[in-house]
């Protein structure tokens, strides 16, 4: 069995590394958002031009980086959107919304002290994590039916 999966949400650590590591053996292929947050959010003025107005300016790289989302998020068997604990990720939540109105199977990855504030959100995934080692577990288990350990 081989797998796509993409990994959402949160880019200030190094949750992604940490789980690819972690699957080091599966077929999958991981798939992401852009991680350099200057790129991320420059790319539309880089590509369509400068805007006077930081709204605009933001909104061109916003819908940009939608349509990788969005074709990411299409093309993955499973998506797993990581929620940190500083900085809010609302482009999460949205993706975490994506891929469950298209029954894209949803692990979504925070810590215990937001299992309330994410409560809707973990109602729409097949499992919530803790660790990104629970989340190569759970794909391990998947994709092979062996438990971990």
């Amino acid at each position: 069995m081989e797998l796509t999966v993409y990994l959402s949400g949160e880019i200030h650590t190094d949750w992604r590394a940490e789980l690819a590591e972690a699957c080091d053996g599966l077929d999958i292929h991981f798939t992401a958002p852009v991680t350099d947050h200057a790129a991320s959010d420059d790319c539309g003025v880089a590509v369509f031009g400068p805007e006077d107005s930081k709204v605009w300016h933001d909104r061109k790289g916003a819908l940009l980086n939608a349509i990788r989302t969005r074709t990411l998020i299409e093309e993955a068997d499973v998506v797993v959107i990581r929620f940190g604990e500083k900085y809010r990720q609302w482009n999460a939540a949205f993706d975490a919304g994506y891929a469950a109105a298209l029954g894209t199977p949803l692990i979504v990855l925070h810590s215990p002290e937001h299992a309330h504030a994410l409560k809707e959100v973990d109602a729409a995934a097949q499992a919530v994590a803790e660790t990104p080692a629970q989340v190569a577990d759970a794909l391990r288990y998947v994709m092979t039916g062996r438990l971990p350990g």
